[in-house]
């Protein structure tokens, strides 16, 4: 019997990441996006747009819970982009035109260019980010609340040297100091806050599995078998001072926009730094179909770590069903145990308010569908 088809009752986790996980954002409801619209207008002020947001809040994590999650986000509905409303609130963060990225998806390419983000003074956390939207989720779930925020290495992979100020950072060392510290402070703040379970969204490691984004790295001056190793270090600082009671996991995406990524590639070139060296509990890897490789980087995971596998897409709105899911879970674990292993889709599906181009029932199957299974595999979620 297979190690998938073997359900084992001591393998329910009891602490995240869950037997059946997600990443946090969900598609936006239209009135949501309406009222975000009407914001942007002058017809409605920052008071009546948060009540509009609170009521949407209330009703994901009403839906999530009835599907059976463990883990509880707000879905990311008070966000545009799901980094640039965290790291400009930074002080010394600041966003400047856009930068052209073309995304690749089934039906075709999509060009679209997110500001840039430009680092023109010295980094500081000044005030609590997440904290207030963190109390409003803890007070509407009687499950576990996730934040979650993007990596740190998000104010370095994109715009490179050139999009940090050298009057500022003479030393790019001091750049990287002040960051961690400004995330070591924010997530100070959650923890008094009573967060215990907290994701960092990077697209970073993994763009460097690309062979064209290692290439445009090594061309902007860096050396792509080198930053791995700085972002871990970077990543080990920034979360060094949390307390034992709060979990943290990262999360690597090729690109996630309108059903569209922007890299591929496996994860052998950064998994020895990625699972050795990444002081985090767990990992969310997208492994929803070929362009993210094979399961033989797994072999490097260490046995105090746990992979979430992103088998179920958020870009497609076609339905996956537990016997693919139960069988790409046995070949994983040819490489690392299975206890060793969660389950959730491959990215969230709106990581900017635009969403994937996918039902809101498909999103609701496709939850219940990793529920389904993780209890199956592992006797619950």
């Amino acid at each position: 019997m297979t190690a998938a088809a073997t359900p084992t009752r001591s393998a329910v986790r009891h602490e995240p990441p869950f037997r059946a996980d997600h990443v946090g954002s969900f598609l936006r409801p239209r009135a949501l996006l309406d009222a975000r619209e009407r914001f942007a207008r002058n017809e409605i002020d920052a008071a009546a747009l948060r009540a509009i947001e609170d009521g949407a809040i209330r009703d994901i994590v009403r839906f999530q819970e009835d599907l059976g999650l463990r883990g509880i986000t707000d879905g990311e509905f008070r966000r545009t982009y799901f980094h640039i409303d965290f790291l400009t609130q930074l002080d010394g963060v600041e966003t400047k035109g856009g930068i052209a990225i073309s995304f690749h998806s089934n039906a075709g390419n999509v060009d679209f260019a997110p500001p840039v983000m430009q680092v023109t003074r010295r980094v500081k956390h000044a005030r609590p980010i997440q904290r207030r939207d963190f109390e409003f989720l803890k007070s509407v779930t009687k499950r576990t609340p996730k934040v979650t925020i993007p990596s740190p290495t998000m104010l370095h992979f994109r715009g490179g040297r050139k999009a940090i100020s050298q009057e500022a950072y003479p030393a790019i060392e001091d750049f990287f100091d002040d960051i961690a510290q400004a995330y070591r402070d924010e997530i100070a703040d959650l923890a008094a806050a009573g967060c215990t379970y907290l994701q960092l969204d990077d697209t970073n490691l993994a763009y460097l599995c690309d062979t064209k984004m290692r290439e445009g790295a090594l061309a902007r001056g860096d050396d792509p078998d080198e930053l791995p190793r700085r972002y871990a270090s970077l990543i080990n600082a920034a979360i060094a001072s949390r307390p034992s009671s709060m979990r943290v996991c990262v999360h690597l995406c090729r690109g996630n926009f309108k059903s569209a990524w922007a890299a591929e590639g496996g994860y052998e070139p950064v998994a020895q730094v990625l699972f050795n060296q990444l002081e985090v509990d767990g990992y969310f890897l997208e492994y929803d179909d070929a362009r993210s490789g094979d399961f033989a980087p797994l072999r490097h995971v260490p046995k105090d770590k746990i992979v979430v596998l992103g088998l179920v897409s958020t870009k497609l709105d076609r339905m996956e069903t537990r016997d693919d899911l139960k069988r790409r879970i046995d070949e994983a674990a040819k490489f690392m145990p299975v206890e060793q292993m969660a389950l959730s889709p491959q990215c969230g599906f709106s990581s900017t308010v635009h969403g994937n181009e996918i039902a809101v029932a498909t999103q609701a199957a496709k939850i219940r569908l990793c529920v389904d299974t993780a209890r199956d595999v592992w006797g619950g979620v």
